[in-house]
């Protein structure tokens, strides 16, 4: 099909669906890369160096698409000792880290003050490292388990220190789709209002999404809708990051045989359409960690325009099955070899280094 989409013009749901359902990928990365043209005309492509932390495993929300998480009394059930992250964050400097990426199971226990304590350690013994930490569902709980408002989490964290959060935790936001897969989890409007209300105490988020799971293609435009409805709203989001699920050792895979893993065709289809769609977010980040570092690099030609992270370190999609890794000079080659400038950035998106 030749594709009639005018990138003045905000896309509708139905356009996005239709393109979804039946354009041609090669035209649809073509509109999606001159669309990020339009929004990053200087060609640079962004990665940044940081380290992902999470400070535990134990989490009572049981997800069945997760293979990272551990009850209390598992054997191999962990919080981190300060001492322990301590190390860890020696480690990302001595690298030229950052930030880190600072997110756990939801811990049945532990209430607002342990968590202000972790964000003060680190802030006052690390100022030179950003703090980009804590799920919609982690700040959620901490709130019910400490009988105050989110609100008040998110002020208090931010107050010792706390820069941004992540999206994790959004999967698809469609709370049928939730139900199958987390009905644990928080309901679509509430990780909507977390973001929410941190983007009105000045806490900048990204927001992501995780497909290939039991939703459909209506879903996911639901999902892009949400995003970009709190965009206009806020204007707090970065940037949007989304991946394939990872089945492997994951109890959803168990349960429902007919999840196949996603192509990598679909991967650019969706991203494309993301990069379209969400004309207000300024930055698309390519998922490299889960679909390898060649599609990774074909993504930034399908509209993404960041590399994300070198994540030094990375337990969750990995222990669902994802394996690949790369560090800045591999970033710089792949991001070089499409035509573009490699520079590392902070969290805030600032260019910290040109390649």
């Amino acid at each position: 099909m030749n594709l009639k989409v005018d990138l003045n013009k905000r896309l509708s749901k139905d356009e996005a669906l239709e393109l979804i359902k039946s354009a041609d990928l090669k035209e649809l990365g073509e509109l999606a890369l001159e669309k990020k043209r339009q929004l990053h005309p200087k060609r640079v492509t962004t990665f940044v160096v940081d380290r992902n932390i999470n400070y535990t495993n134990i989490c009572w929300v049981d997800c069945d698409f997760c293979a990272f998480y551990r009850h209390e009394k598992d054997a191999d059930a962990y919080v981190l000792t300060f001492d322990e992250i301590d190390q860890k964050i020696d480690e990302l400097l001595a690298i030229g880290g950052t930030q880190i990426l600072f997110q756990g199971g939801v811990h049945p226990k532990l209430e607002i003050e342990w968590y202000e304590d972790l964000v003060e350690h680190i802030h006052k013994k690390y100022p030179q490292v950003t703090i980009h930490g804590f799920s919609a569902i982690e700040i959620d709980y901490i709130a019910r388990r400490s009988n105050i408002t989110i609100s008040e989490v998110i002020s208090r964290l931010k107050a010792k220190g706390l820069s941004s959060i992540p999206g994790a935790g959004a999967e698809i936001l469609s709370d049928r789709v939730r139900d199958q897969i987390a009905p644990k989890k928080l309901d679509k409007d509430v990780w909507i209002d977390v973001h929410r209300q941190a983007h009105k105490l000045g806490v900048k988020s990204t927001a992501t999404m995780m497909y290939g799971t039991l939703e459909r293609d209506e879903d996911i435009v639901e999902h892009f809708d949400e995003v970009r409805r709190l965009q206009d709203e806020t204007g707090g989001f970065r940037a949007f990051i989304m991946w394939s699920f990872q089945g492997k050792n994951t109890a959803l895979a168990a349960k429902h045989p007919e999840i196949k893993k996603e192509s990598s065709n679909r991967y650019l289809r969706l991203l494309a359409v993301a990069r379209l769609y969400l004309d207000n977010v300024p930055n698309i980040q390519s998922s490299w960690v889960t679909q390898g570092s060649y599609i990774g690099q074909m993504a930034l030609l399908w509209g993404a325009n960041d590399l994300g992270s070198t994540m030094m370190e990375e337990n969750v999609v990995s222990a669902a099955g994802a394996a690949n890794s790369m560090n800045q000079a591999q970033m710089i080659e792949l991001i070089k070899d499409v035509g573009e400038i490699p520079a590392k950035r902070n969290t805030a998106y600032e260019i910290l280094e040109r390649f």
